[in-house]
C-alpha cells in the first residue's frame, strides 16, 4: 500500500512539471484609464495635468440668455471645454502633448431663451458668427422665384413670415417655399397695426394665420413677426400663449421704399455683424441684391441660417 502511494505521488509531481499552472503575468505600464470619469495613472500624472492646465486656460465659458435693456431678449450661447478623459485616451499612444488631439465638448449655459419672460427678440447672441434673413411676405409674389433661386444656389435657408390672407390666396407658392426647406413664421392675417389692436383682435389675427399655415403646410409656426414692426407687450404675450416668440430685426433693407439696389446692399453690409437679423420683403431691390448680401456676409466670416439656427445655443466657427 505504501508503495502504491509513493508511485501516485511521483506521477502527480511529474504531471505538474509537464503542465504547470498558468501564472498571471503583470506587465508594468504607465498608461492606465479607469472605466469611470476619473483618471488613475501612476506614471502619467504630469501628462494629465498638462491637459487639465490647457483646459483651464482655453475653456470658453457659456453665456446665459438675458434681457438686454436695448435689445431685449438675447439667446444664450454654449461654452467650449476640453474633455479631459477623451483627450487623454486620444493621446495615450503619443509621446508628446499634442494640441491636435484635443477633444472638446460644448458646455450649455444655465439660463436659456425659454427661461426668460415673454420679450421681443431683435438679434441673436453677439458671440455667434451667424445672421438670419427674415423675409416678410404679404405681397410681391412675382419676386419670390428669383429669391428662391438665389437662396438655393447660395445654399442658404431663410425664415419666411407669411401673412395669413396671402397664404390663403397663394397656397402653391407657399408650398414651394416650404418644400425648399425654408423656415416658416407667422406674420398675422391682414397686416394690422397690432399696437392699436384689442386683445381679441390680436388673438384672432395670430391664431387664424397659424391655423391656415398648419392646414396648408402641416407646420406650426414658432416665430411671429409683427406687421410693420408694430406691437406692444400684449402682442408679445398673445404670441407666447400661442407658442410663438416675437421676432423683430437688427438691420432693415427698407426695400419697400424701392432704394437703389447697390446702395441698399452697401448700407446693409455696413451694419451686419454677429447675430444680426436682416429684414426684407419680396421686392425688386431685395431680389436683385440678395446674392450680394449673402456673399458680403460670408466674406465677413458670417454663416447665414434660419431664425431657429440663430437662436440655437449651438456653437459655430466663423465662416471660411
Amino acid at each position: 500500500m505504501t508503495c502504491l502511494l509513493i508511485v501516485c505521488a511521483t506521477l502527480l509531481i511529474l504531471d505538474n512539471e509537464r503542465n504547470p499552472e498558468p501564472q498571471q503575468t503583470i506587465t508594468p505600464t504607465s498608461k492606465t484609464i479607469t472605466t469611470g470619469a476619473s483618471l488613475v495613472d501612476s506614471g502619467m500624472d504630469d501628462y494629465i495635468k498638462k491637459i487639465q492646465s490647457y483646459a483651464e486656460k482655453h475653456d470658453i465659458k457659456p453665456i446665459d440668455a438675458k434681457i438686454d435693456p436695448v435689445w431685449k431678449a438675447i439667446p444664450g450661447y454654449n461654452g467650449l471645454t476640453v474633455d479631459v478623459t477623451k483627450t487623454y485616451k486620444m493621446m495615450l499612444d503619443g509621446n508628446n502633448f499634442d494640441t491636435n488631439h484635443l477633444v472638446f465638448k460644448e458646455d450649455p449655459p444655465n439660463v436659456h431663451l425659454d427661461d426668460l419672460p415673454p420679450s421681443p427678440i431683435y438679434k441673436g447672441n453677439p458671440e455667434k458668427p451667424m445672421i438670419a434673413l427674415l423675409i416678410n411676405v404679404a405681397w410681391g409674389e412675382e419676386h419670390i422665384p428669383h429669391m428662391l433661386k438665389t437662396l438655393k444656389e447660395s445654399e442658404v435657408k431663410a425664415t419666411f413670415f407669411f401673412d395669413g390672407s396671402w397664404v390663403k390666396r397663394n397656397p402653391s407658392i407657399t408650398k414651394m417655399i416650404n418644400l425648399e426647406g425654408h423656415e416658416i413664421g407667422n406674420h398675422a392675417y391682414s397686416h394690422p397695426n397690432l399696437n392699436k389692436s384689442s386683445l381679441k383682435e390680436t388673438q384672432d389675427e395670430l391664431r387664424k394665420t397659424s391655423e391656415i399655415i398648419d392646414d396648408t403646410l402641416g407646420v406650426k409656426p414658432k416665430w411671429f413677426a409683427p406687421p410693420s414692426g408694430s406691437f406692444n407687450q400684449q402682442t408679445v404675450d398673445v404670441a407666447h400663449e400661442l407658442g410663438m416668440k416675437t421676432i423683430l430685426w437688427t438691420v432693415d433693407t427698407v426695400d419697400w421704399k424701392k432704394p437703389d439696389t447697390s446702395e441698399m446692399v452697401t448700407r446693409v453690409l455696413s451694419k451686419v455683424e454677429n447675430g444680426s437679423m436682416i429684414l426684407m420683403h419680396p421686392t425688386k431691390p431685395s431680389a436683385e441684391g440678395l446674392e450680394a448680401i449673402i456673399k458680403g456676409a460670408k466674406e465677413k466670416g458670417l454663416h447665414l441660417g434660419t431664425v431657429s439656427n440663430l437662436m440655437s445655443e449651438k456653437r459655430v466657427d466663423p465662416y471660411k
